[in-house]
């Protein structure tokens, strides 16, 4: 028999945690039930945001505006080197976690993993965030409503990201 103690983490983490409240006299099932409260409190504030995010995007990419994105976007990315295979994913990955997985599975299976553009869009999606979505669910949970400074600024760190990507592959990979 192969021992993992991975295997064994959850149960040991509920026992740990068990074995503390009843240390500190607490009653751990009725904690329990707060935290599960608090949680669905939290799903409730911030579904409708994410709701619509989620609609907006499935809209977006349903409609062509990703593909009239990507040409009118045609002559910037030429200007910095940046693949246009790579194009769709930069107007993607700020709404859309699984949309950007999904258009990054594509451009590897067209162009190949170890291809200019494959490699970009390894860099680029390891080092941006779905904003969009982030800045939607954080700033609804917390109910913070100025979210003017925060959007300018991870937009910025989303576009030097992605111009870097493409300059970072050239530097460091040689491609």
């Amino acid at each position: 028999m192969n021992f993992n103690i991975g295997d064994y983490a959850v149960p040991l983490i509920f026992a740990a945690v068990f074995i503390f409240g009843l240390a500190k006299k607490t009653d751990v099932f009725s904690e329990f039930l707060k935290g599960v409260e608090e949680g669905l409190g939290t799903v409730r504030d911030i579904f409708p945001s994410l709701m619509a995010l989620v609609t907006c995007v499935g809209m977006f990419r349903a409609c062509g505006g990703v593909e009239l994105l990507t040409e009118w976007l045609k002559p910037v990315t030429e200007l910095f080197g940046f693949p246009a295979e790579c194009t769709p994913l930069v107007i993607l990955r700020p709404f859309s976690g699984s949309g950007a997985v999904a258009l990054y599975e594509n451009i590897l299976t067209q162009t190949g993993a170890d291809s200019f553009a494959g490699r970009v869009a390894s860099v680029m999606l390891g080092s941006s965030e779905t904003t969009f979505y982030t800045i939607a669910v954080y700033f609804s949970a917390t109910k913070v409503k100025k979210i003017r400074y925060a959007l300018a600024a991870a937009l910025v760190g989303d576009v030097c990201g992605w111009i870097l990507s493409a300059a970072a592959v050239r530097i460091f990979l040689g491609a």
